[in-house]
C-alpha cells in the first residue's frame, strides 16, 4: 500500500487530504510541522509528500532538500496559500512535482496524487538558473498565482511559448519573466513589435540582409533572430506577420537557421521563441490569415492572462506598486482614499493594466501630493471598446430580448403565472452558477466573490440544481 505524509498545520486540511488519499487506496499519515516531518519521513518512507509552504518554525520550502534526503527522491506537492513568482519557481528548481495555490478543489489535488503516485521514482527534471527579480509583474489573486505556476513551470524548458490575452495585461512582463528565470537569463531578450515592423523591409529586420540585397543594403546587417542568439526572442502582435513571412519563420524555427535577404548559405542559430497576441490565432487559422503549422509550432505551452477586470484582488497591490514608482520620480508621497479606490473597482478597464497606469499618472499631476481623492482621478475611458467588450454587451442584449419574449408567451398562454420569476430563475440560474463554478476550478470562495453571494449559498444551490456532488 502506498504511503502519502501530509505536512500541514491546519487540521482541516490535513483531514481533508487524509480522506483523500484514503479513498484512493493509501495509507495516510499527518504532520503539523516540517520538523515532525522528517522525523515521520524516516519511520514510514513515504511514497508521495504533500507539503504547505508556510508551517510554523521550518518552512516547507526549507524542509524540501532534508525530506528528499530522508524519503529519497519521492515526488512533493507544494501547497500554499501565500503564490508568488519566486516561490513558484523556487518550487521548481527544487524538483516540487506540483505547486498547488490554496483554495484549491478536491478534483485538483486528486489528479495531482494520482499523477504522483504513478510517476514514483521517476529522475528529477534539471533545475533553472534564478535571476535576483522580475520587476513590475504584480498581484496576490488566484489568477495571478496561477500565472506565477505556469511560468515557473515553462521557464526551465525551451518550449515556444504562446501568450494570450487582451491589449495592456501585461504579456510582455511575463514573457521577461519566463526569460529570467530560464537557464537563458544572462543572454540577450530581443523584444520585437511585429505590429510597428515597416511592412516593405519586415523580412530584413527579422532575418538580416548581405551587401547588395536591395537598393540601400550598402552593408551586412545581422537581423533580430540572430541577435537573439543564445537568448530569447519576445516577439509581440505576432498575428501581423504577412504569410510570405511566416513561411520563413517556420523554416527558421525548425530547422534553427536563418537566411539572409540575399544570402546564399544559412547561418545556424539557437533561439528560444515567445509569441504574444491579442487576436484569437485559431480563428486566423480557420480563416486562412495564419499558417496552421507555424500556429502549432508557436503554441507549444499556451499561457491564457487574464484581464484586470477579472482579478479585481489584484487591483490595490498594482496601485501601489505604480504609486511607489511614481513617487520615486516625483520625490512625493501618494495614497488613495477609499472613495478613489471604490472608484477604480467600478471601472470596466478596457485597457487593463497600462489603463490603470494612466489613470493613477494623471491623478498624481493633479494631486501633486498625499491622498488621491475622487476628484483628482480622470473620467474612465469611454473610447476604447474593444471587440470582446462589444460582443458581451451585444450577448446581454439577446439574452434580455430572449427573456422578455419568454415572459410574453408565458403571460399570453394563460397558464398559471404566479410563479413566472421564480420559473425564469430556475431557468437561467444553474448555467450561471455551472460556468462561474467551472471558470474558477471549482473553487467556491473565488465563484462566490465572483456572482456576489456567499460561498455557502453557491455550495447549497449547486447542490440543490444537482451541479456539484460533494
Amino acid at each position: 500500500m502506498a504511503q502519502i505524509l501530509v505536512v500541514d498545520d491546519e487540521p482541516a486540511i490535513c483531514w481533508g487530504l487524509k480522506r483523500l488519499g484514503e479513498d484512493l487506496g493509501c495509507q495516510v499519515t499527518t504532520c503539523g510541522s516540517a520538523e515532525a516531518a522528517i522525523e515521520t519521513a524516516r519511520r514510514v518512507g513515504p511514497d508521495v509528500i504533500v507539503l504547505d509552504d508556510r508551517l510554523p518554525g521550518m518552512t516547507g520550502l526549507e524542509a524540501i532538500a532534508t525530506l528528499q534526503e530522508v524519503a529519497g527522491e519521492v515526488p512533493i506537492l507544494l501547497i500554499t496559500a501565500h503564490g508568488d513568482l519566486p516561490t513558484a519557481v523556487e518550487a521548481m528548481q527544487q524538483n516540487v512535482f506540483e505547486y498547488l495555490v490554496k483554495p484549491f478543489g478536491v478534483e485538483p489535488m486528486r489528479q495531482a496524487l494520482q499523477r504522483a503516485l504513478q510517476s514514483v521514482r521517476e529522475d528529477p527534471v534539471p533545475a533553472a538558473t534564478s535571476p535576483a527579480a522580475t520587476g513590475g509583474l504584480v498581484g496576490q489573486s488566484v489568477a495571478m498565482r496561477e500565472i506565477y505556476r505556469q511560468v515557473a513551470m515553462v521557464a526551465g524548458s525551451d518550449v515556444s511559448v504562446l501568450l494570450t490575452g487582451e491589449s495592456g495585461v501585461g504579456k510582455e512582463l511575463v514573457a521577461r519573466a519566463i526569460h529570467q528565470y530560464s537557464q537563458r537569463t544572462g543572454k540577450p531578450l530581443v523584444v520585437v513589435n511585429a505590429a510597428a515592423l515597416n511592412p516593405a523591409l519586415v523580412e530584413s529586420e527579422l532575418f538580416g540582409h548581405v551587401r547588395g540585397a536591395f537598393t540601400g543594403a550598402v552593408e551586412t546587417q545581422h537581423g533580430l533572430l540572430a541577435r537573439a542568439a543564445g537568448g530569447t526572442l519576445f516577439l509581440d502582435e505576432v498575428a501581423d506577420i504577412p504569410l510570405p513571412i511566416q513561411v520563413k519563420l517556420l523554416r527558421a524555427l525548425e530547422q534553427q537557421e536563418i537566411l539572409p535577404v540575399g544570402g546564399q548559405h544559412p547561418m545556424r542559430s539557437d533561439f528560444r521563441l515567445i509569441t504574444a497576441t491579442h487576436k484569437g490565432l485559431a480563428n486566423l487559422v480557420q480563416q486562412g490569415h495564419f499558417r496552421h503549422d507555424l500556429y502549432f509550432r508557436l503554441s507549444g505551452y499556451e499561457i491564457k492572462i487574464p484581464p484586470l477586470r477579472e482579478r479585481l484582488d489584484d487591483l490595490l497591490p498594482l496601485t501601489q506598486y505604480f504609486l511607489q514608482e511614481l513617487a520615486k520620480s516625483s520625490q512625493r508621497e501618494f495614497y488613495l482614499t477609499e472613495r478613489a479606490i471604490c472608484e477604480l473597482r467600478c471601472r470596466h478597464w478596457p485597457g487593463n493594466v497600462r489603463e490603470l497606469r494612466r489613470v493613477l499618472e494623471h491623478a498624481v499631476v493633479v494631486a501633486r501630493q498625499g491622498p488621491i481623492e475622487l476628484e483628482h482621478l480622470p473620467p474612465p475611458s469611454s473610447a476604447i471598446e474593444p471587440a470582446q467588450q462589444r460582443a458581451t454587451e451585444n450577448r446581454a442584449s439577446r439574452l434580455a430580448s430572449a427573456a422578455g419574449h419568454w415572459a410574453l408567451e408565458q403571460l399570453e398562454s394563460g397558464d398559471d403565472c404566479q410563479r413566472l420569476r421564480e420559473q425564469l430563475l430556475e431557468i437561467v440560474e444553474p448555467p450561471l452558477l455551472e460556468a462561474s463554478y467551472r471558470k474558477f476550478q471549482k473553487q467556491y470562495v473565488a465563484a462566490s466573490r465572483a456572482l456576489g453571494m456567499h460561498r455557502t449559498t453557491l455550495r447549497k444551490k449547486l447542490a440543490d440544481y444537482g451541479i456539484n456532488n460533494p
